[in-house]
């Protein structure tokens, strides 16, 4: 069994790189550090790589084709980051790159191999969302909208592979805070205790294989999941910001 993970050299795709490795997958392995792949793929072993920049349309595309005739089983669409801010405030170039990477890049590698492992009627698809897809999140406007996106996305798929009564499965792993780089990246701290990337990816791994649609770990994140159905938008909006804002750093942040 094969499987592509992008945004492998760090968080919860590197331990998703280490689960699948540990039980027994070979890898194509995807990110921009290409010294931290070479390093993952000499400690893994059975691995190939691609570095590449998911924000960039055409490297995307040249990661499905280095691929294309691999007979991949699986993909794991993890690249992504957030950025926080007030949204007439925040940089509109790296906002477009964080859509670039969170949404078109994952839309890109989902279509192509959807339509490839439809093809022969087989085939896992894992994407990487979070809670905050279920969410409105102002200060990380853009971000949880583009979770939004990939959650509803995998939703539509889903049904739309029940329907066809097809072999191919979708899941979307939908964590809470994950001790990643995330919030480093985001200029923000974090607001709750997180879980760690090898649970989250030992998690979102036996959910995917067993075709589960969700796989969302935590009891609390599953309540707050379920329980924000319940919520008037505005004032769902309102908590989240409290929350959010809670998690600004102080000092130099950019």
């Amino acid at each position: 069994m094969k499987a592509l993970i992008t945004g492998a050299t760090s968080g919860i795709g590197k331990s998703i790189a280490n689960e699948l490795s540990r039980r027994g997958w070979e890898l194509i392995l995807t990110g921009r550090n290409e010294d931290a792949l070479r390093e993952l793929q000499e400690k893994l072993g059975n691995t190939e790589i691609i570095s590449a920049d998911l924000s960039k349309k055409e490297d995307v595309f040249r990661v499905y084709e280095f691929c294309r005739e691999k007979n991949v089983d699986m993909l794991v669409n993890n690249a992504g980051y957030g950025i926080f801010g007030e949204f007439d405030k925040t940089d509109l170039e790296d906002e477009i790159n964080m859509i670039n990477v969170n949404i078109t890049a994952l839309h890109i590698l989902t279509k192509l191999f959807l339509c490839d492992f439809k093809m022969r009627d087989s085939g896992i698809i894992l994407n990487v969302a979070s809670v905050a897809g279920f969410m409105t999140g102002p200060l990380l406007s853009s971000y949880y909208a583009s979770k939004n996106y990939v959650l509803r996305l995998s939703i539509a798929i889903y049904e739309e592979l029940r329907r066809a009564k097809s072999n191919v499965s979708i899941t979307v792993l939908c964590p809470g805070p994950v001790d990643t780089n995330f919030n480093n990246r985001a200029g923000v701290t974090f607001s709750a205790k997180p879980i760690s990337p090898a649970f989250a990816a030992e998690y979102a791994v036996k959910k995917a294989l067993s075709r589960k649609l969700f796989a969302i770990p935590g009891l609390s994140i599953k309540a707050c999941a379920i329980g924000q159905r319940f919520i008037p938008s505005k004032i769902l909006a309102a908590l989240t910001y409290n929350v959010q804002k809670a998690k600004e750093k102080t000092g130099d942040k950019k």
